[in-house]
């Protein structure tokens, strides 16, 4: 219990003169211990990276992560350790929006038939986005909130360590220069002049050995800063991979919808066809889906249906099936494939 409060009276000390010397500093009136310039390099380095890390980090984010509130949403549900809610896209959105409209037209009219193909692709691109941005965040964005949580962190508290030490090494020198004043002055309650210098100087001895073995430690660790550029280089390259592939994609959609909606202008009788290529074919759920009677088939996001028909006695429902169950689902609920 002793040690403790020793402790605890050493540590109070140890901060009072740190304070008392950042405070002489900044008033000119005290000395301070500089870095030599290949440290201060470094240490600049080490700030630049972390700036623009933290700056291009946040711009990624708000890339991939558009709304605000989302953004805000998802940090919560990662600090309370729990997982993102799945949201559909802004895109998907308008898909939907746009099936239910074509629906509602009459999915035999050609502004309603072409509304509803227009809404898929959209979901579609909703798809391919929401890949992509999968991709960007593992590839990218993870990496580098890696790099900001564990090295720029362990960085900073050796370099808040370093100024700790700099400040009492700083402090002792102070103390030395006041006890060389003292020499041939007499005693001061009861300790020598010669005594108060020996002390001081012992003082300072380890305070110089604390302060260039956290010195070293904090080089070691800003010149490994630097080499983690490397790493970001490869990280920046898989994002512009996966950017590149994204755009591709919605090309890909995009030129397959315009010759889509062309044979329906340049064929009336194909606007009013079905929007299913053949039985058999697959889709996926966008969202869950609550059966209302024993016909209709409920189905849960992202499951795999089977479609067999389009409901004869509804076009806005398809029969599917899902195992060994049969029913309809609206089809403003599925992705078609």
């Amino acid at each position: 219990m002793d040690f403790n409060v020793k402790k605890l009276v050493r540590e109070a000390g140890n901060a009072i003169s740190r304070y008392v010397q950042l405070t002489e500093e900044k008033l000119g009136t005290s000395d301070r211990t500089e870095f030599d310039v290949l440290f201060e390099n470094l240490a600049e380095l080490s700030d630049n990276t972390k700036n623009w890390t933290e700056k291009i980090l946040r711009d990624t984010e708000a890339v991939l992560t558009p709304n605000p509130g989302n953004r805000v949403e998802d940090y919560l549900f990662e600090k309370i350790d729990k997982k993102k809610p799945n949201r559909l896209s802004n895109l998907e959105y308008l898909g939907l929006d746009m099936i239910e409209a074509g629906n509602d037209f009459g999915p035999g009219t050609s502004y309603g038939n072409a509304l509803i193909k227009v809404g898929q692709y959209e979901q579609k691109l909703g798809v391919v986005e929401r890949e992509f941005i999968a991709a960007a965040n593992q590839c990218f964005s993870t990496p580098l909130q890696k790099f900001l949580d564990n090295e720029m962190k362990t960085v900073s508290k050796e370099r808040s360590i370093l100024e700790s030490k700099r400040l009492d090494l700083d402090a002792c020198k102070n103390r030395v220069r006041k006890a060389r004043g003292m020499l041939g002055m007499p005693a001061k309650d009861g300790v020598s002049p010669e005594y108060a210098l020996e002390e001081a100087e012992r003082d300072l001895r380890v305070a110089q050995s604390e302060f260039d073995r956290q010195q070293e430690i904090t080089k070691l660790l800003l010149e490994g800063v630097s080499s983690s550029r490397a790493g970001h280089l490869r990280c920046l390259h898989e994002f512009v991979e996966a950017q590149s592939n994204y755009y591709a994609k919605c090309h890909e959609l995009m030129k397959e919808l315009q010759q889509d909606l062309q044979s329906s202008s340049s064929n009336p009788q194909h606007s009013s066809t079905s929007n299913l290529q053949s039985s058999g074919q697959k889709a996926k759920a966008l969202c869950d889906y609550e059966a209302k009677d024993s016909t209709e088939l409920s189905v849960s996001a992202d499951e795999v249906v089977t479609v067999l028909s389009e409901c004869s006695d509804n076009p806005d429902y398809v029969n599917c099936e899902k195992g060994t169950q049969h029913g309809r689902i609206p089809k403003m609920y599925l992705l078609f494939k």
